[in-house]
Parts: C-alpha cells; sequence; structure tokens
C-alpha cells in the first residue's frame, strides 16, 4: 500500500501513470515498486516536470565568469617550492603514520568501451605481470601501509553491475594482501529516468522504475546509509583521499598531497595536470563569483578554452585527473545535507514499457538519466586547493579500446615511468624492453637508490618484473 504522503507527491508531480499496472503487481511486487518511489527526490521530479528544458544550470554562461583557480599549488620550479613539498611531505608521513588517512576507491565502472565484459578493476593491465588494475591498486595500498605503519582502510564503492565480481574477485585473491577487516565494499544509489519530452518516469517494467546509477558523486549519501562514516571515525580516520579504479598511475595515499592539504587548511583537495592543448577532453579547475569548482570540457567555450596567458600558457590550464582529498568532517556535511550537490542530465536511449506497458528498445534518445560529481563538492568547501602532479608520473586513466587511454597506451605509460626510475640509479634497459615494478619493490624514483645492487646484477635482456621480497 502507499502511504497518503507518497499519494500526494505523485498526483503532485502528475506521476499517475506510474500506478496503473498497480492492481497486477503481487503484494511483494507492490511493496518493492513503492520503496523506490519512497526513495525518489521528488523536488527533482517536480522541478523537471517544471520545464524540462531548464533543470540543469547553464554551465557554459557560469563558465563565461571563469577565472583561473586561486589556490594553486604548481609543481616546485625553485629551492623555496621544493622546500615547501619537503615540509608537506614530512606532513603527510605523520598523519599516515598516526592512521589518520583512509582511501575510497571508485570501482562502479564496467569495461564495456574496452569491449571487456567485467568489471573495469579486473582488466588485466600489468605490462609483464597482466596484473588487474584492482591488484596494482591494491599493492599500493599495501606498500603505503608498510611504509608507515598503519593499517589504510579501504573504502570501495561498486555499482549494481560490478559488485558482486568485484567482492567474489577479491575473495578469490585472499584481497591480494591486504587485510580482509579493512576491505570495505559498498554500492552506489540509484537515480530515476525520466522522459526526455514530459518528464514524466520512466517504467522498466510494470513493476519497477527505470533506474541508474547516480553518479560518483553518490559516494557521500553511500558511505552515510553503509554506515561507513561510523566506521571512520572508531578508527580514526579524519582524510580521505579518493581516486578512480582506472588509472593505475595514481600515487594512493601520497604524502605530499596530503601534507600540502594541511598547510592550506583545505577541507578538498584536487590533483591536476597541465592540459595538452585546448581541445583536451578532461574536466578544467576554476574559479567562478570567488568559488574553486570542476567544470566540464564542452561547458568550457572554445574561445575561454583557447586563451592564453603573457607567457603563453593557457589561462585554463588545469585538468582534473579526478584525485581528491578531503576532510571527514567535510564529507559528513555533504552526505547529510539535502540536494546539496546539484544533479547532472545525460540524454541516452532508455529501454522503458510505452503507455500500454509494451516494452519499448528506443531507436533515438528518449530518455534522460541524473547524476551527481564528485567535484561538485569543490565550492562548497571553505578552502578548495588545486595540487598541481607531472602527467607522466600520475595520469594515465584506461579509457578506451584503442588510441590514447587504450590498454597499450597505459602499458606503455607504466614502463616509461619504470624507466625513468630506474635511469635516476643508472639503469638503461634496452627500449624495446618491458619492465614493471611493483610497489611493494619501490613506491618511487628514490626508493630505488637503496637497492641499487639488486638492479645493477639484473638481466634485462627479457621483460623484467621488479617484485617484493618477503
Amino acid at each position: 500500500m502507499l502511504d497518503a504522503k507518497l499519494s500526494q507527491e505523485i498526483e503532485r508531480t502528475g506521476q499517475q501513470h506510474l500506478l496503473q499496472f498497480w492492481n497486477e503487481l503481487s503484494a511483494a511486487q507492490q511493496d518493492n515498486l513503492a520503496e523506490q518511489l519512497a526513495n525518489l527526490d521528488w523536488n527533482l521530479i517536480a522541478n523537471y516536470k517544471q520545464d524540462a528544458s531548464s533543470l540543469q544550470n547553464d554551465f557554459a554562461a557560469q563558465a563565461r565568469r571563469a577565472a583561473p583557480p586561486t589556490y594553486v599549488v604548481r609543481t616546485p620550479r625553485n629551492d623555496a617550492d621544493r622546500q615547501k613539498w619537503r615540509t608537506a611531505r614530512e606532513r603527510g608521513e605523520s598523519v599516515l603514520r598516526d592512521g589518520k588517512v583512509g582511501a575510497v576507491l571508485l570501482a562502479g565502472g564496467q569495461g564495456t568501451r574496452l569491449g571487456f565484459k567485467h568489471s573495469k578493476g579486473l582488466f588485466p593491465i600489468g605490462p609483464v605481470t597482466n596484473q588487474s588494475l584492482l591488484e596494482i591498486l591494491a599493492t599500493k595500498m599495501i606498500a603505503i601501509s608498510e611504509r608507515y605503519g598503519s593499517t589504510i582502510p579501504y573504502f570501495v564503492m561498486t555499482s549494481d553491475k560490478t559488485h558482486d565480481e568485484i567482492e567474489q574477485f577479491y575473495k578469490q585473491h585472499h584481497y591480494f594482501g591486504l587485510d580482509p577487516e579493512s576491505v570495505f565494499l559498498f554500492p552506489q544509489g540509484f537515480a530515476p529516468s525520466v522522459d526526455l519530452k514530459t518528464g514524466k518516469l520512466l517504467l522498466a517494467d510494470k513493476g519497477n522504475l527505470c533506474m541508474s546509477p547516480d553518479g560518483h558523486g553518490g559516494l557521500f549519501s553511500a558511505l552515510w546509509k553503509a554506515g561507513l562514516f561510523q566506521e571512520m571515525q572508531r578508527r580514526g580516520i579524519e582524510y580521505i583521499f579518493s581516486h578512480q579504479v582506472d588509472n593505475p598511475l595514481a600515487k594512493v595515499c601520497d604524502p605530499e598531497f596530503i601534507g600540502l592539504h594541511l598547510m592550506h587548511d583545505s577541507e578538498v583537495s584536487t590533483k591536476v595536470v597541465a592540459k595538452t592543448g585546448p581541445d583536451e577532453k578532461v574536466g578544467v579547475a576554476v574559479d567562478i563569483d570567488g568559488r574553486t569548482q570542476i567544470i566540464e570540457y564542452s561547458d568550457l567555450p572554445k574561445d575561454l578554452a583557447n586563451e592564453r596567458d603573457s607567457s603563453g600558457e593557457l589561462k585554463f590550464w588545469a585538468g582534473s585527473t579526478a584525485i581528491h582529498l578531503f576532510n571527514r568532517s567535510f564529507l559528513e556535511r555533504v552526505a547529510t545535507s539535502d540536494n546539496i550537490l546539484p544533479w547532472h542530465r545525460a540524454i541516452k536511449k532508455i529501454p522503458c514499457l510505452d503507455a500500454k506497458g509494451v516494452p519499448v528498445e528506443p531507436t533515438a534518445e528518449n530518455g534522460v538519466k541524473f547524476e551527481r560529481f564528485i567535484f561538485d563538492t569543490l565550492p562548497l568547501a571553505k578552502v578548495a586547493l588545486i595540487v598541481e602532479t607531472l602527467r607522466d608520473d600520475e595520469f594515465a586513466p584506461l579509457k578506451n579500446k584503442d588510441g590514447e587511454f587504450s590498454p597499450q597506451y597505459v602499458r606503455d605509460r607504466m614502463v616509461q615511468l619504470n624507466k625513468r626510475w630506474l635511469k635516476s640509479v643508472g639503469v638503461t634497459p634496452p627500449a624495446e624492453v618491458p619492465v614493471e615494478i611493483s610497489p611493494r619493490f619501490a613506491l618511487s624514483a628514490e626508493d630505488l637508490h637503496s637497492r641499487a645492487a639488486e638492479i645493477a646484477s639484473t638481466s634485462f635482456d627479457r621483460p623484467v618484473y621488479l617484485g617484493p621480497v618477503d
């Protein structure tokens, strides 16, 4: 049965069609549909119905007011910069040793664009070992925990389509050496889909709404619903590092990043790389009306994207890497504030029922999916810090089947990085020989100096994996 309040919302928003098959449903099916309806953001539905063409803010118009971000730390350019980064590293190492850092992995994506019929995290990407993305990132977590003598809890956000497979993959591989008691898998939430023209909610079948994952911005409410903020509090976690499963180069729980975040009293910090050009398809860090935020590349007008400063550098140069650091207290405020993050629209072909209850496979875009973005937290922070990192060191996300950000591209970038590390200790492997270095062997070039003799005795006449020695 529907309660009176829910019936009123259906009436208020003109969604009576949702109940046209109600009497055909079993009691259990009715309860299931009622639960879905009770969990909807009815204000979102009402606003769309009022004006389907203007639900979302005009982000392109906002971009006309954009300026380069105010709170920025660029990569070191002089001795003073290098000293600041050394100090930051010391600050970050201190909180890591004190066990105040947790990590979030966004792992809800599938490998569809790669032609991979599994969760993207299962994709084999190791240049020599063929290790999966999940294993490489888990090994980085272990290496950081070992270095600083504290267990870093890992909060892994999945989706309805990846949760079971990822959970089984972790169990099958004994969590790759992670402490199972410190790995928390939780699914992201859902948002409804509506008809593109009318704003009416779409039905997947007579007893279920058309629902889709609510975007990586659903992280905060998903953590709250899973009770994981309480777990963080219990463990004394004050800072949350966030990264995506598709980027094996990410410096997980990077102490310099953490230290800079602390030194600037930031509530949320974001790593960026200098864009390769005005047309690169990455989000851009800007200030709008005095608030730092990330805007989509498609929302930055072309003339602004091409604008350069007096030195010839792109004015809007800061491309997002999707690597963030949050104060836990800030995330809790976001999670417990109703509708604090904006909804974004994605126009899609959405299979659904027609008015007669017949399944339809649309041949053109017929509906709108809603999602929230994690970076929309930036303008909510008292201080949102932008930190530059080097693209070659930390940004090679796996996105496409071929070309840029393809598996071959990512593997090549991993090999190139490891060879640069080896060159710093006087070893230059042949160009054609792939090299892979386990995070438990070295987390950076400087780690290799203590293992120079071991490296010098290694033959590089075939593919080389430098792994941990337990």
